[in-house]
């Protein structure tokens, strides 16, 4: 008798888990949390790109400065 007591509050507490999960799972899974997603990652990957672009543009200057020195071409 109490064994089967024990299995069965197992089973409950395992349903009620799953149950939690698959629902936070189904909210994720919804067009506006993926468009949130979406959305959020393609404004940092613009972050990035102009990040990026900052530090080209810093590094061109940089070596601009060495060539002009190197050369005497400073003006």
């Amino acid at each position: 008798m109490i064994g089967r007591i024990f299995w069965f509050l197992l089973g409950i507490g395992v349903a009620i888990f799953v149950v939690t999960k698959v629902r936070a799972m189904l909210k994720q899974a919804t067009p506006d949390a993926i468009g949130h997603r979406v959305a959020d990652s393609a404004s940092s990957m613009g972050e990035r790109a102009q990040d990026f672009a900052a530090r080209v543009r810093a590094g061109m200057a940089e070596r601009e400065t060495e060539i002009r020195e190197t050369f005497g071409l400073t003006e």
